[in-house]
């Protein structure tokens, strides 16, 4: 990797591009720290220490805005809305025949449907702040602390549509500023920006875990299994099963096509991280209706103080199963939406494809069936223990559910980080080319 980014710097086209990323990386950061209007940065800082509001989906949200949502910053919401408006946009394409017809339309189709999620990005980012707005009014549930009190300087309606107005204004920046990344600079920019989000959590995660105990053997232990870590996720991100695809000779005019030999590339993990989010958010929807059941006093309903009990904390074994649960049926159902085994069969049949041994047209989409079955069971599995180690890390060393090495984190982190260095080096291998001859 180190390797591929300094021959990069050495090309002065991919080495504008790199300092052109660094830049709006730099912005993006910038502005995850300048507060919103109406809100005391001295108050939230106070509130900060001591907060316990890692879990559920306020938690992601936190993660993947790189703590500026408990900050209240202007980019509070981060990419989140972009997230969620892309994931819901997809899942519609199976449901609504426009947005399917509108896929199979090329680049014109794809320009449409961008635009779609960029509206409704929009009417999530007013959403959202207004919902991050409200539970300000109460920071002691917000940031988890009782000593929180007070962090907004005017409950004014005027000051609130301020308020949401900003942080609209900041998701759509950052929504402009990813797609500069993609058209001017190196690899996906909404990516490149929730990579940038995480990481930059990394080292406070780290030394939080030191400073807790003390212990510099648990630091370099924990440093360890990160690596460990790491290097299966790499594995398991970079192996699939190839199905052998043999294309027969045709005749077009005078000239023949075809005869040649491919392959179909099945990921193990072909879900990528959308199970792990979407189990994340569906659990963390009883916590959320428990904690607005729940009377200032301490008091509500049996099933609020029931939820509170086995829902909340993600050390309790009845959580982690139900966790684990839903991301194996979130992988199976994303899966199934995402890799259409009939389509791909009718598509191989139309231009003279078949898979070697089986016949083409509905054997050949059961096969497929079969296989993705298949794989789709050890890509379950993997996602689910990768995101139960931070639960059990909660358990073993008292780390919160940011723990860096596990869960949403480092699956984005390595998966990121592996599809930009293969876009370098696709880049350099483009300008370092050499010819048969010398």
């Amino acid at each position: 990797m180190l390797t591929a980014f300094g021959r990069a710097f050495k090309t002065p086209d991919l080495r504008k591009k790199l300092l052109f990323t660094f830049l709006i990386i730099v912005v993006y950061r910038l502005g995850a720290h300048v507060p919103t209007p109406g809100v005391s940065y001295k108050a939230v800082q106070e509130c900060m220490v001591g907060a316990d509001s890692t879990q559920g989906f306020l938690g992601l949200a936190n993660l993947f805005s790189g703590g500026a949502l408990l900050q209240l910053s202007i980019f509070a919401l981060g990419i989140m809305p972009y997230i969620t408006a892309s994931i819901i946009i997809q899942l519609l394409t199976v449901v609504i025949p426009r947005f399917e017809a509108l896929k199979k339309e090329g680049q014109a189709g794809q320009t449409k449907m961008t635009q779609y999620t960029r509206y409704l990005t929009i009417g999530l980012a007013i959403l959202q702040s207004s919902t991050l707005i409200t539970f300000a009014q109460n920071p002691s549930q917000l940031f988890g602390n009782p000593k929180c009190t007070q962090i907004l300087t005017d409950n004014s309606v005027v000051t609130i549509l301020i308020m949401v107005l900003t942080m609209t204004a900041g998701t759509g920046l950052i929504m402009w500023l990813g797609e500069l990344v993609t058209d001017r600079g190196v690899g996906n920019g909404m990516s490149i920006l929730i990579f940038t989000s995480i990481a930059a959590g990394f080292p406070g995660s780290l030394w939080a875990i030191q400073q807790r105990d003390g212990r510099w053997d648990i630091f370099l232990g924990v440093i360890l299994m990160g690596f460990l870590i790491i290097a299966l996720v790499v594995f398991v991100e970079q192996s699939q099963r190839r199905i052998p695809v043999q294309y027969a000779k045709r005749m077009v005019g005078r000239r023949v096509y075809g005869g040649t030999s491919t392959y179909i590339p099945m990921k193990v993990n072909m879900a990528g991280v959308i199970p792990v989010i979407f189990a994340a958010s569906l659990i963390a929807l009883p916590a959320l209706a428990a904690q607005f059941a729940v009377k200032p006093d301490g008091t509500g309903p049996a099933w609020a103080t029931w939820v509170q009990t086995y829902f909340v904390r993600g050390d309790h074994p009845l959580y982690m199963v139900a966790y684990t649960l839903l991301i194996l049926f979130f992988t199976f159902f994303y899966v199934s939406i995402t890799f259409n085994p009939t389509e791909v069969a009718d598509n191989m049949k139309k231009y003279g494809g078949f898979i070697p041994g089986i016949r083409a047209g509905r054997p050949t989409a059961e096969y497929l069936q079969y296989v993705l079955t298949r794989i789709t069971v050890p890509g379950a599995i993997y996602l689910a223990l990768i995101s139960l180690i931070p639960l059990i890390a909660l358990v073993l060393v008292g780390a919160n559910q940011n723990f860096p090495f596990g869960g949403t984190s480092i699956l984005i982190i390595v998966g990121v980080g592996l599809e930009t260095v293969k876009q370098i080096e696709s880049q350099l291998q483009q300008r370092h080319y050499e010819g048969f001859l010398r």
